[in-house]
């Protein structure tokens, strides 16, 4: 069975894990030009959000 962990990065995107191995990065922000994922653009909007994980069994 996969292990997926979804790590919310301090003042930046969703980092979606596989394995142990980033497969993506979602915005959550809300400023991306690439919804849903993440373009960087959390730096310039200057997003701030702790840290968490979830991880799924």
């Amino acid at each position: 069975m996969e292990k997926v962990v979804f790590e919310f990065t301090q003042n930046g995107p969703v980092l979606v894990k596989k394995d142990g191995k980033v497969e993506f990065a979602l915005c959550r922000c809300g400023h991306s030009t690439k919804k849903p994922f993440c373009s960087g653009a959390h730096v310039d909007a200057g997003f701030k959000a702790d840290r968490s994980m979830l991880e799924l069994k």
